[in-house]
């Protein structure tokens, strides 16, 4: 069951032109951006589509983007996906009907959204995409970490904690998405590159998380010598992991000799709570408050008219041309452990 978090409210800045100030690349700022004033900034019509809702990482970021929203000023439209790409495709068609001016989103099928960026574009309707880029089309700005970064972080944190050796478990996110293909490339070269006594028993799940568990629950029985098990998204598949596990006898706690070490992705409260319990070993954290801050920035920028270029920003992220005319913002995705699983900056600490 989950419980109803109240977000401890976010200081974002004392005025909304200091927000886009410090959204503007240090080398990179256009002439454009350097003379408007907040009283003088229209309240723009801007869309956020939540992708999906069964998963504590985007119920979070749902959470953010209405405060963020109104710091910013912003007429604010959202809506949600349910991680069905159609059904994007016509929450895009129905706000642009009601006269919003620009759309965040995250599609989930980064190849199938193509056609409706591109129809977006005609209009005029500037994209931001954060978490995810699309494959095809174009888009004002994407927000997202480095993905094959975050699986590298994973791949050397469980290296590490299970001695380069051994049989591992990948629970495979879905691999039409962006995501999924880097954080699985991320961690399989690194291993492969790294740590080659590592054999991994890789488990398809195109983000379903009742698959991750049949997945599991198969491998285990196949393989009871596994040693670790690496989950790309821990906000849909944590839960389903550990339950997994209690239901083989097979959850002992991190010194235990039984242990089976678990690496995650996303950085949710769930995660860090594994962390400090002892079940979960470490994890990826994925910037979730900045996902939701830069998204409504960066849309705010382009009606605007300001521009951007690749480089480095004034928020500890780099700006990289990813090809098609796309830039991407990718905002930093420490590694959290034990050691630092109470440092008041990761986003989940908020809560």
């Amino acid at each position: 069951m989950r419980h109803h978090r109240t977000l401890t409210r976010l200081t974002i800045g004392a005025t909304t032109a200091a927000l886009l100030a410090f959204a503007v690349p240090v080398a990179a700022q256009s002439p454009a951006a350097s003379g408007d004033a907040a009283s003088t900034r229209p309240a723009w019509k801007i869309a956020v589509d939540i992708p999906r809702a069964d998963s504590d990482f985007w119920t979070t970021y749902a959470e953010y983007i209405p405060r963020f929203a109104e710091e910013l000023g912003i007429d604010l439209t959202t809506t949600n996906s349910q991680n069905d790409v159609q059904k994007l495709v016509s929450n895009a068609q129905a706000v642009v009907s009601q006269g919003v001016q620009a759309i965040v989103m995250a599609p989930q099928d980064t190849g199938a959204i193509a056609s409706t960026l591109d129809s977006l574009a005609a209009q005029g309707i500037p994209v931001v995409t954060i978490d995810t880029r699309p494959d095809k089309g174009k888009v004002f700005m994407v927000v997202r970490a480095d993905n094959i970064d975050l699986g590298e972080k994973a791949c050397q944190a469980m290296g590490s904690l299970v001695g380069g050796a051994g049989k591992v478990v990948e629970i495979m996110g879905g691999l039409a998405n962006v995501n999924g293909r880097d954080r699985h490339d991320g961690f399989t070269q690194c291993i492969a590159r790294d740590f080659p006594g590592i054999e991994i028993i890789n488990i398809p799940t195109e983000w379903d998380p009742a698959q991750a568990a049949s997945g599991l629950q198969t491998a285990l029985t196949q393989n009871p010598d596994i040693k670790g098990i690496y989950t790309p998204a821990g906000g849909v598949f944590l839960a389903a992991v550990l339950q997994t596990l209690r239901g083989k006898d097979a959850l002992f706690l991190v010194g235990d000799p039984k242990h089976i070490v678990i690496v995650s992705t996303d950085g949710v409260p769930e995660e860090l709570n594994g962390i400090r319990e002892g079940t979960v070993d470490a994890t990826v954290s994925q910037p979730n408050d900045l996902y939701a801050k830069y998204g409504l920035i960066y849309a705010q920028a382009a009606l605007d008219g300001k521009t951007f270029q690749p480089g480095p920003t004034d928020h500890d992220s780099t700006i990289v041309d990813i090809g098609n005319g796309n830039l991407e913002d990718q905002v930093p995705g420490p590694l959290v452990t034990r050691d630092n699983v109470d440092d008041p900056t990761l986003w989940a600490n908020q809560q």
